[in-house]
């Protein structure tokens, strides 16, 4: 199968024309990133379809065009725009019905939610990779969105000032102060794919929230 995508979690295989496999690295069982990502596409979530899943391997649909970081950097997007379409994912997701009948303010969370995780298509931005997907408070995704992007922005790449703009629009688009950032710097920092140098950075992070 030829590679598509290979990233710190998992890699990316064509199938067909239709369909991927993605197979995640480590041990990680995907069943119950495919029963969310089935519940969001039946609700109209824009998310891929899901067609099987067995342990770390997940059979889905195969999108069509750029990332957003991919569009960014290719000047085919501007950083308002972007901001906008985060934040307008993030609104659309957390007005879905609560997941946990008990637990009214709570709401599925993608917790992953960034510009590497957004497909452009024909039809729309589609958001990937669940896997860090659980129900919560709206006010945390939205927080580790923020951190994210301000991650980068404080560090010396070359994504540094396209994102510190993205994450300007993105706190625009939203409306109101993002909460629960102590919570998302915890949990930016629990990700075990960080290296040293990112750790640094994400110390510095945390300035451009407040």
């Amino acid at each position: 199968m030829e590679l598509l995508a290979s990233g710190r979690d998992a890699d990316v295989y064509a199938i067909d024309r239709d369909r991927v496999l993605r197979r995640y690295k480590g041990q990680h069982n995907s069943a119950g990133e495919k029963t969310i990502m089935a519940r969001l596409h039946t609700l109209g979530f824009p998310v891929p379809r899901v067609y099987s899943a067995r342990q770390r391997d997940l059979i889905m649909e195969r999108l069509y065009g750029p990332s957003m970081v991919e569009a960014l950097v290719a000047g085919d997007l501007e950083a308002e725009r972007a901001g906008l379409m985060l934040a307008e994912l993030h609104q659309r997701l957390h007005k879905l019905p609560a997941p946990v009948p008990n637990k009214p303010d709570h709401r599925v969370l993608h917790l992953d939610l960034h510009p590497g995780n957004v497909i452009i298509t024909s039809k729309g931005p589609v958001v990937i990779d669940w896997r860090n997907s659980r129900t919560g408070e709206p006010g945390l995704d939205r927080a580790v969105t923020g951190v994210i992007l301000a991650h980068v922005a404080a560090g010396d790449s070359i994504l540094a000032a396209p994102a510190r703009a993205l994450l300007a629009a993105y706190r625009e688009a939203l409306g109101e102060p993002l909460s629960h950032v102590r919570e998302a710097m915890a949990f930016r920092a629990a990700d075990g794919n960080l290296t040293e140098a990112e750790r640094n950075e994400l110390s510095r992070a945390e300035a451009l929230l407040v």
